[in-house]
């Protein structure tokens, strides 16, 4: 069939539009900047960190604005089971293969110990929260490497200081048995016997036992005036519903319970958890700040933060301005920044990181309150004491880390 000039026209307008020079690619989406939070979200720790979160962390993006450069952000998370070699997988995997650009959380000092030496290795920037140990900052302290709520230290400040003061002297401890644990004993019998207390004993057990019967029944035996729990999430949990059936605190000795947040009380009750002092970094009554920061939290999740879930928000909110401040994610830079930038949000005021990552500020000695104080839901803790953060936290010096010095 002969072709129409017309068809013909058309034709050669249609080959003009697909000429080489004349072709407009389509612009490439920006790389996101990628967060992965990596916690047990499954044992005895879910409550204590777990989904809640990545929760928090989610939360912060959005505060953010969802970008930081140009280019969008995500957050990633996993389960790392409380394993070292599931979290040093998945933490290679994220960096190497899925552009994960910071780790954050890392609840289990062992396994936040694993992660960090990996992230020194690769050049990338973590950031703990849920874990306890010293060594983080210390012995094992990283250039990219970061402590932000608490450590064992300001546990034992806080609770083994004061608890001495007020008439504690003698001490027994029921210890989980691994570094955390190890550490938290180690540094609470430090302030205990620096006030003129005195060790009784102490009993190690593995992590997730569920029958604390044998190891309260020696704490009481040993007519210690303070039964010390260097343990958390879930085990601490067991722990006191064991004490309250074995009458340990009807029978005059006072429960330390090291490591105890708001999740573990909420899941006790106060009739099982009442009269335990312990320390946190934040609680959400504290001021209209942690107010406004808590019931924004409880309305998306249904339950109000720990120190964890809030200093989750808090070190994501500081790496993405530590980022925009340095105008680059280039390890080394964003780093910089991170160091230097004060930490003013809705968990801490006045926060200051030191040279060898670890993150100073307030904590606060608690006592939780017998069902008749409370005057309502979440309503748990009195202050008793507030421990200000150059004495809550080692210093550089104290701490011994290396790259620091």
């Amino acid at each position: 069939m002969p072709i129409s000039r017309r068809n013909l026209v058309k034709a050669a307008a249609a080959g003009a539009l697909i000429q080489p020079g004349l072709i407009r690619p389509a612009r490439a989406a920006p790389t996101p900047v990628r967060i992965g939070i990596l916690n047990d979200q499954s044992g005895v720790y879910a409550d204590f960190g777990g989904k809640w979160s990545v929760a928090a962390a989610k939360m912060a993006v959005e505060d953010f604005g969802g970008t930081v450069l140009g280019r969008p952000i995500e957050i990633v998370d996993a389960d790392h089971q409380n394993k070292p070699d599931v979290a040093s997988n998945i933490a290679r995997k994220w960096y190497d293969t899925e552009n994960v650009d910071a780790i954050m959380e890392l609840t289990t000092s062992s396994v936040a110990l694993a992660v960090q030496a990996l992230s020194k290795a690769r050049k990338k920037i973590d950031i703990v929260i849920g874990a306890a140990t010293t060594d983080l900052t210390g012995k094992e302290c990283s250039p990219y490497g970061f402590h932000w709520a608490y450590d064992t230290h300001s546990q034992a400040v806080g609770v083994g200081g004061a608890l001495v003061e007020h008439g504690g002297k003698t001490w027994f401890f029921i210890t989980v048995d691994y570094a955390f644990g190890h550490s938290l004993q180690e540094q609470t019998t430090k302030f205990v016997v620096a006030k003129g207390g005195k060790v009784l004993g102490s009993v190690l057990y593995p992590l997730g036992t569920s029958d604390f019967s044998s190891y309260l029944l020696q704490a009481k035996s040993s007519k210690a005036e303070v039964v010390g729990l260097a343990n958390a999430g879930l085990d601490t949990t067991n722990s006191l519903k064991g004490a309250a059936e074995f009458g340990i605190a009807a029978g005059g000795q006072k429960i330390a319970t090291l490591l105890l947040t708001l999740a573990e009380v909420h899941g006790l009750g106060l009739a099982a958890a009442q009269g335990a002092v312990l320390t946190e970094a934040y609680y959400w009554d504290l001021n209209d700040r942690t107010r406004d920061f808590g019931n924004r939290f409880l309305k998306r999740t249904g339950r109000m933060p720990n120190m964890i879930q809030a200093g989750t928000y808090s070190c994501v909110s500081q790496y993405l301005k530590a980022m925009k401040t340095a105008g680059t994610d280039e390890t080394e830079a964003v780093a910089k920044q991170l160091h230097e930038l004060p930490v003013n949000d809705a968990f801490v005021q006045n926060g200051k990181v030191l040279a060898n990552g670890s993150m100073t500020h307030d904590m606060f000695l608690f006592e939780v309150k017998t069902p008749a104080e409370s005057k309502g839901p979440w309503d748990y803790y009195k202050t008793l004491a507030t421990i200000p953060g150059d004495q809550a936290f080692e210093t550089v010096a104290e701490s011994g880390c290396a790259v620091a010095t």
